[in-house]
């Protein structure tokens, strides 16, 4: 019986090597990076689907769902060590072959081959990344420059400024407040109205009146946004930014609702593959398919302290 030897961890571009009668057998698997995902009766399966030729590698993880991939901890990860899984390898007859699992086999395709590893287990680790969507990288909103995104919350509102679609709590949102006007990742050339030498983004009295911007709302309803306000004197600019307007209408009293986007990265690593067709102990599997993300993971509406 020949025995393939797979030697390159990388699932991207795989290749098994055997000897049989001193021939040398190259078999390519060139799956996709990412993996694909679907909840079963009793499981979960991670699969891999190529076309030319057809194939496919999974692995089914009993009693887990694909929710609980996503349910990160405080440090914003989440990690599954050495979980026992069934690894499987198939090739099929049929080109074309769609999503084949978690449902039943299409009539036109065939396995003509199924191969099972049973004493397989996998690694996985799950991380989140945030963005408030300001206009300004993350790295950039380290204000004390230690290293630390979490201890940087320029109003004081509780939610980090690298979380915060508004980061001096003045209701108008950082990226509307021309923080790049150039566009360049320098921040230097921050709009600075008053030119006190805070960035408008940080500063919560915009054009140095003395009055808080968020309290230089007008008009009715008010929404907690003075950036949609009309002019109280026309051709002035909006009141937030006119130092000669300095009536108040209504004290602020909250917020506006903040939302941060988040993107998950679910990576998997498979150990311990013995298959006739592959023998290896280590297997990246890659990241699974955003697109398996359910939408309302996201994004999250984060709770604010006004103050």
């Amino acid at each position: 019986m020949r025995k393939f030897l797979l030697v390159l961890m990388s699932i991207s571009l795989i290749t098994i090597n055997a000897c049989d009668d001193g021939d040398i057998i190259d078999v390519n698997l060139d799956f996709d990076g990412d993996y694909e995902a679907c909840n079963g009766v009793d499981g979960l399966t991670l699969f891999k689907i190529k076309e030319d030729p057809s194939e496919s590698l999974s692995a089914f993880i009993s009693g887990l769902t694909i929710n609980e991939l996503f349910e990160v901890g405080d440090n914003d990860t989440l990690k599954i060590d050495d979980r026992a899984i069934q690894f499987r390898y198939r090739t099929y007859n049929e080109a074309s072959l769609g999503n084949i699992f978690c449902q039943d086999i299409p009539p036109n395709v065939d396995i003509t081959s199924d191969e099972q590893s049973d004493g397989s287990k996998i690694d996985i680790l799950t991380s989140v990344i945030y963005d408030d969507n300001d206009g300004i990288a993350s790295i950039d909103e380290d204000r004390n420059n230690d290293g630390n995104l979490e201890n940087d919350d320029t109003d004081g509102d509780g939610v980090p400024d690298y979380k915060d679609f508004d980061d001096d709590g003045d209701n108008v949102a950082t990226k509307d407040e021309n923080p790049d006007p150039n566009g360049d990742g320098n921040l230097d050339d921050a709009q600075d109205t008053d030119g006190d030498g805070t960035p408008d983004y940080l500063d919560n009295d915009d054009d140095g009146d003395g009055v808080l911007t968020r309290d230089e709302e007008k008009g009715t309803p008010k929404n907690n946004n003075p950036a949609d306000d009309e002019e109280t004197i026309v051709g002035g600019g909006l009141d937030y930014l006119n130092p000669n307007v300095t009536d108040v209408e209504a004290v602020a009293t909250q917020y506006r609702t903040h939302t941060v986007s988040k993107t998950f990265f679910v990576r998997a690593t498979i150990k311990d593959i013995d298959i006739s067709t592959i023998n290896q102990e280590v297997l990246n599997f890659g990241v699974l398919d955003s697109g398996f993300v359910p939408a309302n993971l996201k994004s999250e509406e984060l709770a604010t302290t006004f103050n």
